[in-house]
């Protein structure tokens, strides 16, 4: 009885499987007759596109000036390209979006760029996911690259913003040479071991460190999903991250060693190294200065506190009085309202008067605020690099960053054997750091400031041209 249905069921099973098959190599044709009919361009070849898929392309963040540098470097590279952003930022046009890099990084593309404007982009924001938020937008994702995918098929496709489960969309249906360049992987061993513990954090509420239940289910969850993002990451033809940190997460889930580079993300370092460096006169007021997304890993809240202690305990004793500027992107809704309750928070702790917020600021006004500030000041927990980092290095303050990540391996490290800046891990740390940085001699800080310049020169716009041209050379072949 049990062979006579499961003999009918396996049978079925196959005959769904081979028209599964059928159709999706259908599509794939169907997707490719599409590609060639792609008109010629004035040389009577047809231009190769090379798209990058960047849903919130207009942001201000360090993961944009990655994506106009590279878009930049193929312009140079390659005359017969024509490059394709995939973006859902329809409140705007391409010219402005373009005039919009050009403002906030200082970049100026040799050719124009195509924009392909996606409408449900609604798909990967996490505030439609309150639960399951990672396998919510990445199954978002999926439906996203298809909308794309039938509105510009491309010869090369490339995730600039860390949406993996994409990149077999493309390859295996869209019959494009996948890469990607990782800012930061959606999971990682790091955040497996927070939930193993059962540490509080901005990703892991209290409800569900104080539940061993709610904990034992949350690792099963996320050992699945790190699972099914090993596999679609292992899909790439070429993978590019931004600092050892995020190397060795990502060969430990995706294990394609053979194809993965470090490219140090590109820091407008000569801009900064522009400033004058010499050493602080009198002055009436010092600021210290961070350079930041308002994004909840970014850790604001703890920069506040810190600086608060800072003011509470009186540690500069007769200095000059103190101001914390916060220069970031809002890339939406969210965004804006995390501000606002950054604004209470300094209400709640009485800094409000010593506090300026600095939102979406042109490139020039980042300039001179770092150019004025003593301390540069970041506070993220693995920051996946750091671009704030190099910039406030380049720009002459004396960097304190979080003692982890790519400050940690890659950035606030010794050069020439001498100090670059500082690090540190919880409130307490902070404050008394900033502390001790105020109680130098200008001197002693000039020195600082000076051996932290000579040590960003890697992560210059140059740099990041020769190694990524490098990387996705294979691509091109």
């Amino acid at each position: 009885m049990l062979c006579s249905l499961l003999l009918p069921a396996l049978f079925l099973s196959g005959i769904l499987c081979v028209c599964l098959v059928v159709l999706l190599w259908g599509v794939r044709l169907w997707i490719q007759r599409k590609k060639q009919l792609i008109s010629a361009g004035t040389d009577g070849k047809r231009p190769l596109l090379v798209a990058f898929f960047h849903p919130y392309c207009n942001a201000g963040g360090g993961g944009e000036r990655v994506l106009w540098c590279a878009i930049r470097t193929l312009q140079k590279k390659y005359r017969n390209v024509t490059c394709v952003v995939y973006t859902g930022d329809r409140d705007v046009t391409g010219e402005e979006i373009v005039e919009g890099a050009f403002r906030r990084f200082n970049i100026k593309l040799i050719h124009p760029v195509k924009f392909v404007f996606l409408e449900k982009r609604f798909l990967v924001e996490a505030s439609l996911y309150p639960h399951f938020t990672l396998l919510g937008q990445s199954l978002g994702s999926v439906f996203l690259g298809w909308e794309a995918l039938l509105k510009c098929a491309p010869d090369i496709y490339i995730d600039s913003m860390g949406y993996a489960f994409t990149i077999p969309l493309f390859k295996y249906l869209g019959g494009c040479r996948v890469g990607c360049y990782v800012h930061y992987p959606t999971i990682s061993t790091d955040m497996l071991s927070v939930v193993r513990n059962q540490d509080t954090r901005f990703n892991n509420a209290a409800f569900i460190t104080s539940s061993p239940f709610f904990s034992k289910f949350k690792l099963v969850y996320y050992y699945f999903f790190a699972f099914m993002y090993g596999l679609v990451g292992s899909c790439s033809d070429v993978v590019m991250v931004n600092s050892t940190w995020t190397l060795n997460h990502i060969l430990s889930l995706w294990r394609v060693g053979a194809c993965t580079s470090v490219v140090y993300p590109p820091c407008d370092v000569q801009t900064f190294l522009d400033i004058p460096l010499e050493v602080e006169k009198s002055t009436s007021e010092y600021s210290i200065v961070s350079v930041s997304q308002f994004r909840p890993e970014k850790d604001h809240p703890l920069q506040i506190r810190a600086f608060a202690k800072l003011l509470k305990e009186k540690r500069v004793g007769q200095q000059p009085s103190l101001k914390l500027i916060l220069i970031g992107g809002c890339r939406n809704q969210q965004d804006e309202e995390r501000v606002n309750k950054l604004k209470c928070l300094c209400e709640d702790l009485g800094v409000s008067d010593d506090v300026v917020f600095r939102i979406n600021i042109p490139f020039e006004e980042l300039k001179r605020h770092l150019a004025e500030a003593t301390i540069g000041l970041h506070t993220m927990w693995n920051e996946h690099f750091g671009i704030g980092v190099v910039e406030c290095m380049a720009a002459g303050t004396v960097i304190l960053a979080h003692n982890s990540g790519g400050p940690k391996l890659d950035i606030v490290v010794p050069h020439e054997g001498r100090v670059t800046g500082f690090l540190a891990e919880d409130e307490d740390g902070y404050a008394e750091t900033m502390a001790y940085i105020f109680s130098l001699p200008p001197e002693k800080r000039l020195e600082v400031r000076e051996n932290a310049r000579r040590s960003v020169h890697r992560f210059s716009d140059q740099h990041f041209e020769e190694t990524f041209l490098l990387s996705v050379e294979p691509l091109f072949k």
